[in-house]
């Protein structure tokens, strides 16, 4: 066989994603038998990630033919969800990832890959925000099948199916998102960054150890630490997050240099914070 077959081989094995085949030692889907770990069920987080190129040509599995969307943005979608476990757990995804049913992943037949969507249990309000690497279900009655986490964490692994809600969380290049069909905000918006006001401190007559450059307000704990370490990372300086009447403040330094701290201020002004500011002596 040609290298070429081989390839397309491959490629058909891997897009048949969550149905049923031979390689599967396990006969029927089954929630874990074995003595586990209980997952944290924390959502996916949601961010920009370049769409998987083979995973927008057509296929088709048991004598149907699906055509993936160019996009997910503006993507809602209701029905019939269902889920996959054990049978699954270990193998490939059709994205080419390994399949773990305690994370928070999901398989819909025409999504992008990867997109990230956030899934509403119609019947207990109850939400859950997955990656979607895989393909399926291959049934005409159900849109989406969840990991076996995700499904726990909607509360109707024990019923099999659920009627749900599907909004895609559309991150672009530039940071700005689109949930559903909602209208496009910037990430500050979605993270749910406050805005702080200039609060200019008055000058101290010593020079300082270091200055501070205070960026945002959160609210969330987790969002505060993963827009910190993003900050941290992209302009090579110390951040932290001190808890200051239930809102963390978010603050990037010390820095040594004044120039230095004017010119990250004068940058994060322009980038998406203007109410930035430094904290303690004046720049």
């Amino acid at each position: 066989m040609c290298a070429k077959n081989w390839l397309l081989l491959i490629l058909a094995v891997l897009v048949t994603g969550c149905q049923s085949s031979g390689r599967y030692a396990q006969h029927s889907d089954s929630a874990p038998t074995f003595v586990y770990d209980e997952p944290d069920y924390i959502d996916a987080d949601p961010q920009y990630e370049p769409y998987r190129e083979w995973n927008s040509r057509p296929y088709e599995v048991l004598g149907k033919r699906y055509f993936p969307l160019l996009t997910g943005k503006g993507f809602v979608e209701t029905g019939q969800a269902s889920w996959y476990g054990q049978k699954f757990h270990g193998h490939l995804t059709s994205n080419g990832e390994t399949y773990n049913m305690f994370s928070m992943t999901a398989a819909h037949k025409t999504l992008p890959l990867p997109s990230y969507v956030k899934v509403t249990n119609l019947s207990n309000g109850k939400t859950a925000i997955v990656r979607v690497n895989d393909r399926g279900p291959f049934h005409s009655d159900r849109i989406i099948d969840l990991s076996y986490a995700a499904a726990k964490k909607l509360d109707y692994q024990k019923h099999g199916t659920a009627q749900v809600k599907l909004e895609v969380i559309h991150f672009d290049k530039n940071n700005q998102v689109t949930v559903g069909n909602q209208p496009t905000v910037s990430y500050q918006e979605y993270a749910g960054i406050v805005p702080l006001p200039v609060e200019p401190e008055p000058e101290e007559t010593t020079e300082p150890e270091g200055w501070y450059i205070q960026v945002a307000a959160v609210s969330d704990a987790e969002r505060a630490k993963s827009v910190s370490t993003v900050l941290s990372q992209l302009y090579q300086v110390p951040a932290e997050i001190p808890l200051v009447d239930n809102v963390y403040k978010l603050r990037l330094g010390p820095l040594a240099d004044r120039f230095q701290a004017r010119m990250l201020l004068d940058d994060l002004k322009q980038n998406g914070y203007p109410g930035a500011y430094s904290v303690g002596a004046a720049l």
